[in-house]
């Protein structure tokens, strides 16, 4: 090392100097005068006796005895060594019975051995309960390793993303002062990044006894669901219940865009059997509370239900595939495969008669290519399908009137469903097909005081707001307002295709003709002569609807044959991959 001083110094000096910096950077030194050239001291680093420095090992033929981790050192292994055996062993043993795994087992089964990128948070509240902590109780048998929560960074699916995880073995998963300030951290820094979050709830809540520290904080547990806010919509937020998620806790969950229970062991509730019993005087389980059926058949809040653990990860698996890491990125493309079953078949399941049922997904199995649909909320609201899904590789979201439940009608529960999987997929970029088969939106009294009207026209709002490329076909029957629902004409698709079964109307002609000759036919007392002449209406107004007319008045772009539809929508897909919609200036609109 060649270094300039200050001339002013004297020969024993410079020889000081050189000798204590070539001790301390452990490498010869050279001293010059600060404006010249000529030598002023030099000095070797001093080894002592049985002692040897990195170069001197790697320079000595690797002969030296090479330095060992200290006592320090190893010290603090031990301590992480002990965070990671999680809280008391008594509730670790009772994980299996309860069906679930240790956390850090589970985050094993998550990411692999590889997967695990670093871990933030690891001594969180260390003082309060380890023996080498400052304010430990050498009396209380109480572990908090890691204050319960785990946070950090991970490599799942060939993806980098955020995720943090409950120990339930800690006070049941609570979460306090120190565990509340690494979830907030997690989520203000997948903000930064543009990274996925993955949570792994196990929680039963905050900890009361020690509500003063995270409740009603600025940087409290309240801020957890600002966090949600502001990360929705920017990057993907996928939730998995492994037990009871209680009050605060719940609300991740149902803030996530995504979000798997497992059942048997995962719940989510307001409040806990215990309090709603205290409130209300009802006496209920956890499971018939807020269980894994209550949320996928009555609340619409689980979006998938997984049998195990294990299950629950290749749902994610799956379901992160179709997902770009942020709302900037593009989702991610495969290589595209055939339908599953031959789309020559398509016009063969849809029967020609209107009323007559049938299973979308057999239409859906012939569009998109095998294995790559993952349906959503299934169970609730199931006469509308809301499915990822890839044609040519490409991943899409579907939205589909299913004729087999309530012959397609849609209700209050499969109306909100719908717009909020269209909200969700025009978030983060992903074009939307609509496969329309539907007589309009249910009428009748049950359904108003059940809000038809308000969440219809969240379905049409999703609609009309969704900036990605969409392209919308009229399978069967598109009655009433259930075109504008399933982005009609009037909806800016990129594309309204009709399949020769297809028929655009105010109502179907039994209604119509029901609504506008009901007098006319009621004066034909003979009863043949009624019913050739209702028949004849009938047919009369089915060719003022049938899809030849609506193309006949460009209404619609095109009809294709049902055996051409896959390739049709491939073509369509790829085209309009980047065309660019704008929505009105404003600050947002008003309809949620």
């Amino acid at each position: 090392m060649e270094l300039q001083i200050n001339t002013t110094a004297t020969e024993q000096e410079a020889q000081a100097i050189a000798k204590a910096l070539a001790s301390h950077f452990g490498e010869d030194v050279e001293l010059y005068a600060e404006r010249g050239e000529d030598l002023l001291a030099s000095a070797s680093p001093e080894v002592s006796a049985g002692a040897t420095t990195p170069d001197a090992a790697a320079g000595d033929g690797g002969n030296a005895e090479p330095l060992e981790p200290t006592a320090r050192e190893e010290t603090l292994q031990a301590e992480i060594d002990d965070i990671l055996e999680g809280g008391p062993e008594k509730y670790r043993e009772r994980l299996s019975d309860q069906g679930k795994l240790f956390v850090r087992d589970r985050l094993d089964l998550w990411f692999g051995e590889d997967g695990l990128s670093f871990e933030d948070g690891k001594f969180a509240n260390f003082d309060a309960w380890h023996p080498s902590g400052q304010n430990s109780d050498p009396e209380s048998d109480d572990r908090l390793p890691a204050d319960g929560l785990i946070t950090g960074a991970a490599e799942f699916e060939g993806r980098d993303l955020h995720f943090m995880a409950n120990d339930f073995t800690v006070k049941a998963g609570s979460m306090a002062d120190k565990g509340v300030e690494k979830f907030l951290r997690m989520q203000q820094r997948a903000l930064k990044t543009g990274r996925p979050v993955l949570y792994l709830m196990d929680s039963s809540g905050g900890r009361i006894d020690q509500q003063s520290g995270f409740f009603a904080n600025r940087e409290g547990i309240g801020k957890y669901y600002y966090n949600h806010s502001m990360l929705s919509g920017r990057v993907p937020q996928i939730c998995v219940l492994y037990g009871p998620c209680i009050a605060g806790a719940a609300y991740t969950p149902v803030f996530a865009d995504f979000t798997v229970m497992v059942r048997d062991v995962s719940a989510m509730a307001i409040a806990s059997p215990r309090m709603v019993e205290m409130v209300t005087g009802e006496e209920i389980d956890l499971q018939d509370l807020g269980g894994p059926d209550v949320h996928a058949r009555h609340s619409g809040s689980a979006d998938l239900i997984a049998e195990d653990e294990e299950h629950a990860r290749e749902l994610v698996a799956k379901l992160i595939g179709y997902l770009p890491d942020n709302a900037d990125e593009e989702p991610p493309q495969t290589e595209g495969t055939a339908p599953a079953r031959p789309p020559e078949g398509i016009d063969s399941v849809v029967p020609q008669e209107p009323n007559r049922g049938y299973d979308m997904n057999d239409v859906i199995e012939r569009i998109v290519d095998a294995g790559s649909t993952l349906e959503l909320r299934p169970e609730y609201g199931p006469e509308i399908i809301t499915s990822f899904a890839r044609i040519d590789g490409r991943p899409i979201g579907i939205v589909a009137n299913q004729p087999n439940h309530r012959a397609g009608a849609i209700f209050p529960d499969a109306a909100e469903k719908a717009a909020e999987f269209i909200w969700t997929c025009d978030a983060y970029d992903i074009p939307l097909l609509y496969l329309c088969d539907t007589p309009g939106f249910m009428a009748g009294s049950q359904v108003e005081k059940d809000g038809i009207l308000e969440q219809g026209k969240k379905m049409i709002y999703a609609t009309s707001s969704a900036t990605v490329p969409k392209q919308s076909v009229v399978v069967r029957k598109a009655y009433g307002a259930g075109i504008y629902a399933m982005s009609g004409p009037a909806y800016d698709p990129e594309s309204v295709i009709g399949l020769p079964s297809g028929e655009i109307a105010i109502m179907g002609p039994e209604a119509a003709i029901n609504a506008v000759y009901a007098n006319k036919l009621a004066a034909i007392d003979d009863p043949d002569e009624r019913a050739e002449k209702e028949q004849q209406l009938r047919e009369e107004y089915r060719e003022d609807i049938n899809v030849h007319r609506m193309a006949s008045e460009v209404v619609i772009d095109e009809i294709v044959p049902p055996s051409s539809l896959r390739e049709e929508l491939e073509a369509r897909f790829a085209f309009y991959e980047t065309v660019e919609k704008d929505l009105p200036d404003k600050k947002h609109g008003t309809i949620l």
